[in-house]
């Protein structure tokens, strides 16, 4: 939690333009209070929460980093409250890709960055692993529990936005499918070294991110907080890491029931250090 909450009042005094020196004058606080909070040495006293996010420009909730927020970013909840699973309920190709290279032959925690539904992160917990999963669609979540009763598995799953999450306990496996062109680029440096830095020594990445091409026309979805990553640009953030696998393709997608195609890179790689 102290960890979130540090990043976050420096980010959110950073988007609102305010200098420390401004923020503890606003709060009739003293900027060294400001500077210890954003490293993480104390934090905030709860009575000044309030007081805090309304200067920052957020809820107190926003701030501690647990909670969604925006209609536009839960692009999906009206899907997902349907009874059918819009994206099906057979795991993607990178769950059996994840298999091959760090079997669950002795306990291995698996998070699942933007789980949607949570077809992958069920599978993951049939395989044997420990599953801990998240997203900011409360439907996709209640669906992904189902899934896991029927299943007779346990998911650990709760709702955070990714722009506001930060890790801070380590996994063996660090799983994301279609979820990571939700962090606005500003972010994408911190929070790739954040997730980075919770990944257990050979512990292993498996991401997919969509990446924009001239010849590949936009997805019907009009997602307003998407956006696409640079190709290779995945890749460099592991450049220091054993890069197990990785390659760019081009692959049909029916959802919405229109027929279009999207580009993505897929990346695994380990943490050898």
């Amino acid at each position: 939690m102290r960890e979130i909450l540090s990043g976050n009042i420096a980010r959110y005094r950073k988007d609102q333009h305010l200098t420390q020196e401004a923020l503890a004058e606003q709060l009739g606080i003293t900027f060294q209070a400001v500077s210890k909070w954003e490293t993480g040495q104390t934090v905030p006293d709860t009575v000044l929460l309030p007081k805090l996010a309304h200067a920052l420009g957020v809820s107190v909730d926003k701030l501690l980093g647990y909670t969604a927020f925006g209609d536009d970013a839960s692009y999906y909840e009206d899907d997902y409250k349907k009874d059918e699973y819009y994206w099906g309920v057979q795991p993607s190709r990178m769950c059996l890709k994840v298999l091959e290279l760090i079997p669950p032959t002795r306990p291995l925690k698996v998070i699942d960055i933007g789980c949607g539904e949570g077809k992958d992160a069920v599978f993951f917990a049939k395989c044997g692993y420990d599953v801990t999963a998240f997203d900011i669609s409360e439907a996709g979540l209640d669906k992904t529990k189902r899934l896991a009763d029927k299943a007779r598995v346990n998911v650990r799953a709760f709702r955070a936005n990714i722009w506001d999450y930060r890790l801070e306990e380590n996994y063996d496996i660090l799983f994301s499918s279609g979820a990571l062109h939700y962090i606005k680029p500003k972010l994408r440096d911190e929070i790739m070294q954040n997730y980075k830095s919770h990944v257990n020594q050979n512990g292993l990445v498996a991401f997919h991110v969509f990446v924009k091409k001239p010849f590949i026309t936009a997805a019907p979805e009009k997602e307003n907080h998407s956006h696409e990553w640079k190709s290779g640009q995945l890749f460099t953030y592991f450049h220091d890491w054993y890069i197990e696998d990785c390659m760019e393709y081009v692959f049909d997608c029916n959802s919405s029931g229109i027929p279009h195609q999207h580009a993505a890179n897929r990346l695994f790689a380990k943490n050898k250090k």
